[in-house]
Parts: structure tokens; C-alpha cells; sequence
């Protein structure tokens, strides 16, 4: 005994007492450590230290003391300890000795106990040297035929007694048979108990192995299987329950009619078996079924019989749709090019402009036309490209993307999609919707497109794809590629008049609930509901005026006696009353009365749109402001003009000292609203021109261009939507780059003929156009008259 084991032994061992199991002398054993009072224990000792292993007589004892253990214990040695997450620890010991319990020395923070060690009687007497030479024999008789799992080399070294320990570890034995072991002190005693247990382990396992050897021999598993299956459906026609059943069975006749591909019914017979073989209540069961279903319902080789009559279609389009010319004809080249060249793959079509200008609608018509069904997809706010592709069947609740289910929905392969809003994708973290379109919308690759929850190639070769957009600079190059845009850039008044005249006002009083003779708006006061009620590229806003409109009579209706009122003629005074007053004014003439304020045109995914550049000039030391949440390119536009302005001083008949003891302050009003672009450049440098020579800029005139410092002026875009802003707010005359007079053949004629158009190549024309001839006031003489107010509108 070392002089560590022997301070141990006179201080009493810890004491490590066990629910379950039993550890024998001669064996190593992990033990699972979780009270408490164990896992201080542990934390006192180390590997190497000596600890006694008692067993509990009752497993529910929580602080069991010396009473609720079995008087025999086992004397043990640490050789490792690891500790797990939450209070839990793990002990590797090798069992040394038996051992008595004596006493407790020690209850806090863990039992000590004093032992007596018991050694095994008779060790090396005849009867057990025999009976060990025998066990042995058996032991090795049994690895021969199979693997034990029992040490020979550690076997042949042991002592009798210790041979009989080691032998009855290996065994699979339960606690009470392993106490017994333990408590047998005479070694030849606990010899003939290990061989009893033996030679009952050894029959048990050959029993088992026989049993399982004629069960194979009398059915396979497929044979079981499928009795079991027949004996379970007999039980369930009997008890009229055969649901699940029948449900798979007409699940393959309806999978046995539809014309599959040849990799397809591969894996419609593989599910298919599969399913047959699931319990009804297995969780698998409902997701292979639904997964066949999914196979069943799409169509693999269905088709509408469409029919592409351009004459009916161009009818269709300007029944349903007013103005709108180089769209509806766009469209019928599209399909004359389908009709023509069959099997032909053209582009997919892209609608582009603001909102409400009937770009969904368009797409509607051209289904209703073809005699194809019609599925609209909404992207707008999709961020994940498994809404589009579809989730793997491994997730749980995993459904099949937005474009199969698109296709099931419709019946037939070749029906007309329309993915709206496309430019709204949104952008997950490391997920991409729009790279999922760009297989789908080539018409090159879509023959073979592969949903993650079908995991079969699907052709959407025969879909006609039509998409949506407000935006295009959202788009990606390589989505914006496989595109054919198609601008929709907005309404003009006149088209405007008709549209409510032919369909929103009769629309809104079916809605209500109104007869059309009923209810009369003159054209007057449609063009006031048009001009002072709407400002809009679209006509969304119009349609809820007139329902607003509508609504007011459906009031009356209902008030008056049998529902009953006089036709009712609306003139352009009585809208006032039922609409309230009028929302939007023209307020160019008033902004421009004064030096230093010019009239811009900017264009938004909302159509295009007014802008006014307003300048101020005060005492100060040279510093240049810019205000109204500018964005990078419109600040470098005002420093731009600023100094074209400066290198040109005597040209413009201004100071060139103008900027030694004054600041100069740009303001772009709604500063709640972000702007940005080169286009307002011209409208800049002319604003800041008519402040500093005191010259005002014509109210009826507008303009648009990029200004560079050597007052060139660079072509813009979004010129036919800026033009109609322009008509729409009462401009008369727009100042434009000469380059982008071609543009100006895409503006409706009626408003070419109502406008003037001066196109310009530099800044010295646009300050001639633009400027009136006379100053209002002299120049560089800063007043509080001619410092304009900069008018924000409120949010």
C-alpha cells in the first residue's frame, strides 16, 4: 500500500454508491454520475485515487446511507474522469477488491467509509483450480464458433476467482444475477454460478438464432409484408375502414393515365412501392402521397387548345385597353412571330412603367384572347428563391415553388404567367429569388426546369411568360437580358377622358349599385376630376375618385323613399360638394415669378414628374448650400453649374467676384423625397443664371438634360414620361436635348401639338429659351423681395 493509500485508508474511503449495475473485481466500467453528493466526490479526487462503489438496495433512495447498501462493496480505482454539459460527469474505474462496509466517517460533502477488504476463501484449492480449467475450456470452445466478446488472454492469467469475475462481466446478466455473483465469496461456489450462467446465456442465444434462421427460411420480408398488408385491409373491408387503401389504389389509376415521361414513371413506380409499403400512420406515408398527387395533377402533356386570331386579339386589346398604341402593337408582333415559326422560343415579354397604367391587365387580355388560361404569380417581397424553385422534400411541411404550383393551378402546360412586380424581389441573406428566374425566363433552358420538390425536369417551354415592373434599374443585367421591355409610360388627359368615360365610370356604378342612367358626369367635370383631383401617370387615382363619387349618390339613393332619386347631372361645380375641394393647382407661374427659381422635369417609377430649383443669395464668404436630400450626381450638377457659371461670368453678364462676400443656398422642395440624376443639370445652372443676373425664367417653360462644364448638354431618358408631367402640371414649352428629339415621336400627338418643343446643344441656347429678356431686378443686389421662399410641401 503506497503511503497516499494508506493516509486514504485511516481517513476513510469516499464512498461512490450506485442505482444500477454492479462492478465486479478485475473489470473496468464507465459509471454515469448525476447527484449532487457524486459529483462533489469527483471533484476531490483524481485518476489514480481509490474510491469504494456500494450498491443501492432500493435504485429511489436519493442520500442512501449505510443501511440501504449491500453489505458487500467494491473496492475501486479512478482512471478517468470527464464531465458533460449541466451537471453531469462521467467515471472510468477498475474494480481492485471485494470489501465489507465498516463504518461512516464522514457524511459532508460526501460519504467516507471505513472497509474491510474480503479476500476469496479456497483460491487455490483442487476443486477450483478444476473447475477453472473447465471454464476456460468452455469460454474458448465458444470463441471458436463465435465472438464472445470475452478477453482469452486476459482469462488464462486470471486466478480462479478472478476468472470467474471477468467471465460473469461479459455476460449479459441482470443486476440481481451480477449481485449474486458478487456476494458469493467461496471461489469454487461462484465458480459453478458463473458456469451456470454461462451455459444459460449460450442456449438462450442459440435459441434465439434458430428462431430467426426459420422464420427467414419460411418468409422473406416482402412475403411477410405483404400478408400482413392483405390481413390488415381484410380487417379494414370488414370493418368498412379500407379508407387509406383505396385512396392508394385509385392514386395508381390515376398516375396510370397520365402520359409521363420515361424518368418520371421510374419514380412514380419506385414511390409508389414505396407508399404501399408504409403504415397508413407512418409520417412518411402522407408525404409520399402527397408527393405522387403533386405528379398526378400537373400537366405533363396537356395543353389549351389556343388559338392566336390577331384580328380578335387586336379587338380584345382595344376594347379592354385606350391609347396605349406601341404596346398593343408590340404585343401582336410577339404573337404573329409565335404563330408563324412554331415551336418558336422569342422573348418574354416585360411591361414597364408606373403604376395603374393596365399592365396586369394587359396580360389578362392576352390570355382571354388566345384561349389560355391565366395565372398571376405576385413576386413582390419574395426573398427566398425556394418560394420560386421550391423546398426539398427532407424539410418538413416542404411544398412545391410558386411556378409548379402556377402550372397546377392552370391544368395545362402552355397557359399565360404573369410574374407581377418583378423588379419587388427582395434579397434574403445569401439567397437570390432573381437568379431562380434566370433559368426560367430563357427560353433556351426552361425545357428542363427542375422544381426542388418535384426533383423531375418540368418543360415550360410552351408557358408564356409575361412580367411586370415599376423599375428597371432593380433588375439585375443578367434578368434585365433575357427581357423584350415594353414601356408604358402613362396616360394623357384626353386618353385619360375616355378610359373613365368608357370603363372606370360604368364599372364604379355597377359596383355601387347604380344604373348607368342614373348617374351622368359631363366631360367638364371629368377633365376637373382629372386635372384638380388626380395627378398621375396611371389612372388608379381616377377610378377611386369616381367611386368616391359614386359613393356619395349611393347615399342618397339610400336615403331617398322607395331608393328612388332624379337622374343626376354632374357638372364640373358640383364636385366641390361631393368630392371636397380641389387637391392639386398649378403653381408653376406662381414659384417662377421670382429670380432664381426654375421648373425641372425628373422621371420616377411612378411616372414623370415636376421638379423646382430654387436659389437664394445672402451675405456671407463664398460657401455654396445644397438642400432637399440631394443625392451624390445632383450635388456634382450644382457644383458644376456653380462653376460653369463662374468661368463664364462676363459672357452671362455677372460679377466675377460674386462669391467673395456672399453664400449661394439650392433648394429642391418635398426634401422628404430622395433625389439623384444628372437630369435636373440645365435646370440648375439656369436657376442659379437667373438669380445672379436677375433675370426670371419663363413660368411656362420647363427642361431637362445633363450640363457639362463646357456647357454642353447631354442627352436624358424617360423623355416621353417627363413630357406628359409636363402637359399634366400645364407647361406649354420644355427645353430638351437635341439628341433626344427623336424621343419626342413617341408622345401621343394630341400633346406635341399643344406644346413647344426647343431643342438645344448648349447652355447658351437654354439661358436664351428660357430667360425673359428684361432683368425683374438688378443684378447682385440681394433683397429680401428677391430672395425667394423656398415652398416645401408638408408630409
Amino acid at each position: 500500500m503506497s503511503k497516499n493509500e494508506a493516509k486514504t485508508a485511516f481517513a476513510g474511503y469516499p464512498l461512490l454508491p450506485l442505482r444500477q449495475g454492479v462492478i465486479l473485481p478485475g473489470t473496468m466500467s464507465p459509471i454515469a454520475v448525476a447527484r449532487p453528493v457524486s459529483l462533489d466526490l469527483l471533484r476531490s479526487v483524481e485518476p489514480g485515487d481509490l474510491v469504494v462503489v456500494g450498491f443501492q438496495i432500493d435504485g429511489d433512495a436519493e442520500s442512501p446511507v449505510l443501511g440501504d447498501l449491500h453489505p458487500i462493496a467494491t473496492l475501486a480505482r479512478v482512471h478517468r474522469i470527464e464531465y458533460g454539459e449541466g451537471p453531469r460527469a462521467k467515471v472510468l474505474v477498475e474494480g481492485l477488491d471485494r470489501c465489507s462496509l465498516t463504518q461512516t466517517v464522514q457524511s459532508r460533502p460526501f460519504p467516507r467509509v471505513l472497509i474491510t477488504k474480503v479476500t476469496d476463501t479456497d483460491d487455490d484449492s483442487p476443486d477450483a483450480r478444476a473447475l477453472a480449467a473447465s471454464l476456460r475450456e468452455r469460454v474458448a470452445e465458444l470463441q471458436r464458433k463465435q465472438d464472445s466478446g470475452l478477453d482469452d488472454e486476459r482469462l488464462d492469467e486470471s486466478s480462479p476467482g478472478r476468472l470467474a469475475d471477468r467471465v460473469a462481466a461479459g455476460l449479459p446478466l441482470d443486476r440481481r444475477r451480477e449481485l449474486e455473483v458478487l456476494m458469493t465469496l467461496p471461489v469454487a461456489g461462484r465458480l459453478r454460478l458463473v458456469a451456470r450462467l454461462l451455459a444459460e446465456a449460450v442456449e438462450l442465444d442459440e435459441l434465439r438464432r434458430r428462431t430467426d434462421q426459420e422464420v427467414r427460411q419460411r418468409l422473406t420480408k416482402q412475403q411477410h409484408d405483404a400478408i400482413l398488408r392483405e390481413r390488415i385491409r381484410a380487417m379494414q373491408q370488414q370493418l368498412g375502414d379500407d379508407e387509406e387503401g383505396g385512396r392508394t389504389s385509385e392514386l395508381r389509376e390515376r398516375l396510370a393515365k397520365v402520359d409521363l415521361p420515361e424518368e418520371a414513371r421510374k419514380t412514380v413506380d419506385r414511390e409508389l412501392e414505396r407508399l404501399e409499403r408504409l403504415n397508413p400512420n407512418h409520417p412518411e406515408f402522407a408525404v409520399a402521397q402527397t408527393y405522387l398527387e403533386l405528379i398526378a395533377d400537373l400537366p405533363w402533356n396537356d395543353r389549351a387548345q389556343a388559338k392566336i386570331d390577331l384580328d380578335a386579339l387586336a379587338t380584345k386589346l382595344e376594347e379592354d385597353h385606350y391609347g396605349l398604341h406601341d404596346v398593343k402593337r408590340r404585343v401582336l408582333e410577339h404573337l404573329a412571330v409565335l404563330e408563324l415559326a412554331q415551336g418558336h422560343r422569342g422573348t418574354v415579354l416585360c411591361l414597364s412603367g408606373p403604376p395603374g397604367v393596365g399592365k396586369t391587365s394587359i396580360g389578362r387580355s392576352i390570355a382571354e384572347a388566345t384561349g389560355r388560361p391565366f395565372v398571376r404569380i405576385a413576386l413582390g417581397g419574395v426573398r427566398d428563391e425556394a418560394e420560386i424553385r421550391g423546398h426539398r422534400r427532407t424539410y418538413i411541411g416542404a411544398l412545391p415553388g410558386r411556378i409548379i404550383s402556377a402550372i397546377r393551378k392552370a391544368g395545362v402546360k402552355n397557359p399565360v404567367v404573369l410574374l407581377d412586380e418583378v423588379d419587388k424581389l427582395a434579397h434574403g441573406f445569401g439567397r437570390s429569388p432573381e437568379a431562380a428566374l434566370l433559368e426560367l425566363l430563357d427560353p433556351e433552358q426552361n425545357n428542363t426546369f427542375t422544381d426542388h420538390y418535384l426533383e423531375l425536369p418540368f418543360d415550360l417551354s410552351e408557358v408564356m411568360f409575361v412580367c411586370t415592373a415599376n423599375d428597371l434599374s432593380a433588375l439585375s443585367p443578367p434578368l434585365r437580358d433575357r427581357l423584350e421591355i415594353v414601356e408604358l409610360s402613362g396616360y394623357t388627359p384626353d386618353e385619360k377622358l375616355e378610359i373613365a368615360k368608357r370603363h372606370l365610370l360604368p364599372k364604379a356604378l355597377e359596383q355601387h349599385g347604380l344604373l348607368t342612367d342614373t348617374v351622368r358626369v359631363t366631360d367638364e367635370a371629368l377633365d376637373r376630376i382629372i386635372g384638380g383631383y388626380t395627378r398621375e401617370a396611371g389612372v388608379r387615382q381616377l377610378g377611386r375618385m369616381l367611386a368616391k363619387l359614386c359613393r356619395s349618390f349611393a347615399l342618397d339613393v339610400a336615403k331617398a323613399t322607395e331608393h328612388r332619386i332624379p337622374t343626376a347631372v354632374v357638372e364640373a361645380d358640383d364636385l366641390a360638394e361631393r368630392l371636397g375641394r380641389v387637391k392639386f393647382f398649378d403653381e408653376v407661374a406662381e414659384r417662377t415669378t421670382a429670380p432664381g427659381v426654375a421648373t425641372g422635369l425628373a422621371w420616377t417609377p411612378f411616372g414623370g414628374d415636376i421638379l423646382f430649383v430654387e436659389t437664394s443669395r445672402m451675405p456671407g464668404k463664398g460657401r455654396v448650400e445644397s438642400t432637399g436630400q440631394l443625392g451624390d450626381v445632383m450635388k456634382e450638377s450644382v457644383r458644376a453649374a456653380l462653376t460653369y457659371v463662374r468661368s463664364h461670368a462676363d459672357t452671362l453678364g455677372v460679377e466675377e467676384d460674386f462669391l467673395e462676400h456672399a453664400d449661394l443656398h439650392v433648394h429642391i422642395p418635398a426634401g422628404a423625397v430622395p433625389k439623384d440624376g444628372p437630369s435636373a443639370g440645365v435646370t440648375i445652372f439656369s436657376a442659379l443664371t437667373s438669380l445672379l443676373c436677375g433675370r426670371r425664367v419663363r413660368s411656362d417653360t420647363a427642361m431637362t438634360g445633363e450640363a457639362t462644364l463646357r456647357g454642353r448638354v447631354l442627352p436624358v431618358g424617360g423623355i416621353r414620361a417627363k413630357v406628359l408631367a409636363a402637359h399634366r402640371a400645364g407647361i406649354r414649352r420644355v427645353i430638351l436635348p437635341r439628341q433626344n428629339e427623336a424621343d419626342l415621336d413617341r408622345v401621343p400627338e394630341e400633346v406635341r401639338s399643344a406644346m413647344t418643343f426647343i431643342p438645344v446643344d448648349d447652355m447658351a441656347e437654354v439661358l436664351a429659351a428660357a430667360l425673359e429678356a428684361e432683368p425683374a431686378e438688378p443684378a447682385w443686389r440681394p433683397t429680401a423681395e428677391s430672395t425667394p421662399t423656398a415652398t416645401v410641401p408638408t408630409a
